[in-house]
């Protein structure tokens, strides 16, 4: 299957081939935005279960977070956006995180938690916990998929983190992401968040960071949680060393905010979503 879902991209120089794009504003500031499970590209040799319907397949991906979170760039902040899917590659997992369920060449032996229910570095179930694939995939098939989209995005980030530090003394990276409205329901009240921002506990940036997006965000009208149930993930981790001059944080929007999961279109809140996230962004780097 082949999809491209992305939107639009106006306001900045753009680049990055066909595994993700860069946006570069034309007066960079400190900031990097991220968004690694935007993507809606799938290459035709992934070969996933043909009986496998195009929702399943596409169930885990970030839904219009790139349309989101674009006004950054207007605001001095470096974008990088993926392109292929998430079911094809996961930006946000470590790459050596290979599922010896999936991947024929894998010892067995200890793999993190995610890896071992199907959703490594090369997922094996889809979003919704179907099987991504009637056979085994190869190593080799594994190591390419890295190589081609997971190791250049993230030399893009990378470069992105390097610049920002060099003209400012810092940087940060602001980890962009959706949520399904199942996955928060029970969480601080019976509806869930609309927002969850993740600093890993404090570790991964300065605390007025965390403080400065909630004011924003619940300045909107939005329910606000930290750290419950997602506390930033392996690129948050990554980049989180505040006391090199690198911090990190995440962010997830509730889809229920903006998204028809059913549909798979926007929603009837997307405008006022879309014009929410502007605000926060324009706040957030006000001076950045």
């Amino acid at each position: 299957m082949d999809q491209d879902g992305g939107g639009d991209q106006v306001g900045a120089e753009g680049s990055g081939g066909d595994a993700f794009v860069v946006l570069r504003p034309k007066s960079p500031g400190g900031f990097v935005f991220a968004s690694p499970h935007s993507g809606a590209v799938y290459p035709p040799e992934m070969r996933a279960d043909p009986a496998l319907a195009e929702a399943s397949l596409r169930s885990a991906e970030d839904a219009l977070v790139d349309r989101l979170i674009a006004p950054g760039v207007e605001h001095g902040a470096t974008v990088v956006l993926a392109r292929l899917g998430r079911a094809w590659v996961d930006l946000n997992r470590d790459p050596a995180d290979l599922d010896p369920a999936l991947i024929d060449g894998v010892a067995d032996g200890s793999v993190s938690a995610r890896t071992a229910a199907g959703y490594g570095v090369i997922p094996r179930l889809t979003g919704d916990g179907r099987a991504l694939y009637d056979r085994r995939l190869t190593l080799q098939e594994a190591r390419d998929r890295i190589a081609r989209a997971h190791a250049p995005y993230h030399a893009a980030v990378a470069d992105g983190m390097a610049a920002a530090r060099a003209r400012h003394g810092e940087a940060v990276l602001v980890d962009w992401h959706s949520m399904p409205a199942r996955a928060t329901q029970g969480v601080g009240g019976a509806r869930g968040p609309d927002v969850v921002i993740g600093d890993r506990h404090g570790a991964s940036c300065g605390a007025e960071l965390s403080r400065r997006l909630r004011r924003s965000f619940e300045a909107l009208g939005w329910r606000v949680a930290l750290n419950q149930p997602y506390a930033g993930g392996w690129t948050t981790q990554t980049w989180g060393r505040p006391s090199d001059g690198f911090h990190a944080i995440q962010i997830e929007l509730n889809r229920a905010l903006y998204f028809d999961e059913v549909a798979r279109a926007p929603g009837p809140g997307w405008s006022r979503t879309e014009k929410g996230v502007a605000r926060v962004i324009a706040d957030l780097l006000a001076g950045a």
